[in-house]
């Protein structure tokens, strides 16, 4: 029976869970997820263990917040001053904003507070410092 392997396009069903149980995604009602083994489209563990499956098999996977997306990194909380923001922009707890950096690389953040002093924006990723779970069944190997 084929085994998936670097350079496969797969699709698979899953579902991610934190250690306290909470599921934060799945493919649960949706159409299988499709990626190319090795093309860095998921984080890493994920691609590895898919390696070695073969269709209809099933996993349990968990990765360390360092081989997830890593830990919360405090340099990527910041407090801007609601003058910087156009007239046009309303900042709300929740908002998801485009950024671009020096580099012109564009980054999303989400903001976390809005006070009278300025806006607190958070573009760590949203599970970063969590620890994540997969439960994870290949369905098919292109």
């Amino acid at each position: 029976m084929a085994q998936a392997k670097q350079g496969d396009t797969v699709k698979v069903h899953y579902t991610g869970k934190l250690d306290d149980g909470t599921v934060f995604d799945t493919s649960d009602n949706r159409d299988p997820l499709q990626f190319t083994v090795g093309a860095g489209q998921v984080i890493p563990g994920f691609e590895e263990a898919v390696i070695g499956m073969s269709v209809n098999e099933t996993k349990r996977a968990r990765f360390s917040m360092e081989e997830a997306y890593g830990p919360r990194r405090e340099d990527l909380v910041l407090v801007v001053e609601k003058a910087q923001f156009p007239p046009d922009i309303a900042p709300q707890v929740g908002q998801q904003l485009r950024l671009h950096q020096a580099n012109n690389e564009a980054i999303t953040a989400v903001v976390t507070d809005v006070s009278e002093e300025g806006v607190t924006l958070d573009a760590n990723h949203p599970l970063a410092g969590e620890a994540l779970t997969f439960e994870v069944k290949l369905v098919e190997i292109a």
